[in-house]
This record gives C-alpha cells, sequence and structure tokens, in this order.
C-alpha cells in the first residue's frame, strides 16, 4: 500500500433479512430496522439498516483491500440512512477508498461510503497495519 493508491470499490446487497440476522447478532431489535410502520411513523424514509451495520461493511472492504490486516481504527459519523424495501433485491451499499498515508507501519484509509448517489457515513476512515 502506498499513499495515493485508489481502492476498487466493492458492493454490498442489505435485504430485510440481513436486518433480521443483524438485529439478533447485535441485540439492537429497534422495530424501525424491521417494521415499516414504525419507521415511518418516526419520519423515516421507510425501513433502514443499522448503522453499525453499514459501518461493517465498509469495515469488511477494509478487511478485503488488506488481506485481513489488523484494523486499528474505523470510524465515521451516520449521516443519511440507508433504506431496504420489502423486496428480494435490497438495496446495495457500495465502499470505496484511498490511501491517505502510510507511516510508522500503519496506512490511514479514507473512505466512502454511498447508497444511491448519497452518502451514507461521513468522514468515514480506516487505520490499518501496514
Amino acid at each position: 500500500m502506498n499513499a495515493g493508491d485508489a481502492l476498487g470499490p466493492r458492493t454490498f446487497v442489505v435485504r430485510r433479512e440481513d436486518l433480521v440476522r443483524y438485529a439478533g447478532a447485535s441485540g439492537d431489535l429497534n422495530p424501525i430496522h424491521w417494521s415499516d410502520r414504525v419507521a415511518t411513523a418516526v419520519g423515516l424514509p421507510g425501513v433502514i439498516a443499522h448503522g453499525m451495520l453499514t459501518l461493517g461493511l465498509a469495515g469488511r472492504a477494509v478487511a478485503e483491500w488488506t488481506d485481513g490486516a489488523e484494523v486499528v481504527e474505523l470510524g465515521s459519523k451516520f449521516t443519511a440512512p440507508v433504506e431496504v424495501p420489502d423486496d428480494d433485491d435490497g438495496v446495495e451499499v457500495v465502499v470505496a477508498g484511498t490511501v491517505k498515508a502510510v507511516e510508522d507501519g500503519l496506512a490511514t484509509l479514507a473512505l466512502t461510503v454511498t447508497c444511491g448517489e448519497k452518502k451514507v457515513l461521513g468522514n468515514p476512515r480506516a487505520v490499518v497495519r501496514a
């Protein structure tokens, strides 16, 4: 990895069944992640993916790019919801990245995480052992 390297986009499909699995694994059973009625009642466009699931997809892309290198830091702000339709197709979350710096055995990656044309994570970044 060298500063300036572009990291090819990784595309992940998120379906309602993934939300159910994630809810069970994480213990986050908030109905905005499975009930259209509740999600729209609180002003959301529909059922949305868990923010930490979206960040986890970014982490998965980092693991793929770095062949499983140790992740020292992974973070972002949750800026927009990932709406997951109630169909068999789901929605695509795309993670792309750039190597910003490599120093002292660490590589800093700037990430872009989008759903459709919308950035869904603000200032996502990862630091891995290079």
